[in-house]
């Protein structure tokens, strides 16, 4: 109870500062609308109640949001291309796989980069450097490019995923790797032990605690990567579809709902993780 008290008093809080704003944001065209329709004099509470009731509001109220969600998961044919369940999938495929696609390339490059002078010299500045382009220039020209040569659906939005979640994991998997002390290393060494036992008996549980810290923002940023890759696409479907015809329609309901489906998407996502590291840590009898 001690925990959830102050949950739910920043809960109620925001939902209130939001239900202030939608007033204040949507009572410039609610006015218009009374003053075509010869409404004069209307009382306060029923003009509140007719900014939290608009079709296209500027700011939809949150139960706005809720009864939207609802419309569009639960009383909707799951195979609808207007369901919000059926393009959630879509982006939560892209994601996953995605994800997985940049875990396994920020971990071999990070082995690699441990291992290697060379590459780490040679490789690093350039993964750095890879960050430091807008995603939004090249998703287009991945899905667009990808789809001239025949290579279209959940791959090129996966591809999209995996630029942006390899990034903390290679940053984190290279400290995680180095993190063993020398006097660790030097006694490896007197062990005789080879290099694949150094790995996988020091420096890959020494790694751990970084991986999963890494793999957290991961597949946060995967998630952003998979929106922004639908965007190029409006045939292909997905949230991102769902936020890019809301905008051109004025939907601001429609696009709200959908922002709401993709952060419950990334804070599910982001405890399934925290649960396998702790599932991981408890196997590997490291203290909570």
């Amino acid at each position: 109870m001690t925990r959830v008290l102050p949950v739910l008093t920043i809960l109620l809080a925001i939902l209130a500062l939001w239900y202030a704003a939608a007033v204040w944001m949507n009572a410039p065209w609610q006015n218009q609308l009374n003053t075509r329709a010869k409404l004069e004099n209307v009382p306060f509470t029923e003009f509140v109640g007719q900014t939290w009731g608009q079709d296209k509001p500027v700011l939809p109220a949150p139960h706005q949001v809720l009864g939207e969600i609802w419309n569009a998961t639960v009383a909707i044919d799951i195979n609808s291309k207007r369901s919000l369940a059926y393009h959630g999938w879509i982006t939560l495929s892209a994601t996953l796989l995605g994800f997985a696609f940049g875990t396994v390339l920020g971990v071999g490059l990070a082995v690699a980069i441990i291992h290697n002078d060379a590459s780490d010299r040679s490789l690093m500045p350039w993964i750095i450097a890879s960050q430091t382009i807008p995603i939004l220039a090249v998703a287009p020209m991945v899905v667009v490019g990808l789809g001239a040569v025949g290579l279209t659906g959940l791959v090129p939005k996966a591809l999209i995923s995996m630029y942006l979640s390899f990034f903390p994991v290679v940053v984190g998997m290279v400290k995680g790797l180095r993190s063993p002390e020398a006097i660790q290393l030097d006694l490896m060494r007197t062990y005789d032990a080879s290099s694949w036992q150094v790995f996988w008996k020091l420096r890959w549980p020494a790694a751990m605690p970084f991986l999963f810290a890494s793999m957290k923002v991961g597949i946060a940023i995967s998630l952003i990567g998979a929106v922004v890759a639908e965007l190029s696409n409006a045939s292909g479907g997905g949230l991102g579809v769902r936020l890019l015809t809301g905008s051109y329609n004025g939907q601001t309901v429609q696009i709200w709902a959908a922002l709401f489906i993709a952060a419950g998407f990334a804070a599910i996502l982001v405890a399934l993780v925290g649960s396998a590291e702790r599932f991981v840590n408890a196997r590997m009898g490291a203290r909570a």
